[in-house]
């Protein structure tokens, strides 16, 4: 019996495939949790939204609670190179508070989409997030490191920017959203 190359054995996945589709699951699933929340996304549209199978998410994260600990971990990953060209406070502060970011869900501040999420979830999700939220008043306390009390300050403007992003995001005048930006833009400059 002649069968063609490849017929009737299990074809492995290279090291390489099964990096590059962890990547895209976690890229795919980051999106999707900061568009549509976490409770909001179930197993299918993760597995679809990656071009894989069920089986494949599984396979790779075991559960979609671990698969959401680190597209968390990606997200802030990816969010941080985006904004680690700011050079300066005022700088961070304009790109956060950016009308761009605001419409950009999918692909910004993973803090912002997810708070009002946080006080439901695991223990686990929770820790991720709080590592997300010091990751980010850590880089504006090195921002503001000629400033007293950096850390205390850095926490207030953390709290003060993730609160006006996600009330520009969740208002419904778009007049209304961009004051909100432009009026914590203002007073966080005067800090």
């Amino acid at each position: 019996m002649v069968t063609r190359a490849g017929e009737g054995r299990n074809m492995k996945v290279s090291k390489e495939k099964v990096a590059e589709n962890r990547e895209r699951i976690l890229t795919e699933a980051a999106r999707l949790f900061r568009e549509q929340g976490l409770s909001g996304v179930g197993v299918d549209a993760l597995a679809e939204a990656a071009g894989l199978t069920h089986g494949s998410l599984y396979s790779q994260f075991g559960s979609k609670e671990r698969l959401a600990e680190e597209a968390l971990r990606h997200a802030v990953r990816t969010t941080s190179a985006r904004t680690g060209g700011a050079r300066t406070f005022d700088d961070f502060v304009a790109r956060y508070l950016s009308p761009d970011h605001r419409q950009r869900r999918g692909d910004g501040c993973v803090v912002a989409a997810l708070s009002g999420e946080m006080p439901r979830q695991s223990a686990v999700i929770r820790r991720g997030f709080t590592d997300a939220v010091r990751a980010m008043s850590e880089r504006i306390a090195g921002l503001m490191a000629r400033r007293r009390s950096p850390e205390d300050a850095a926490l207030a403007a953390t709290a003060t920017m993730i609160g006006a992003l996600t009330l520009a995001r969740a208002v419904d005048d778009p007049d209304l959203s961009d004051r909100i930006l432009a009026a914590a833009r203002k007073e966080l400059a005067s800090r």
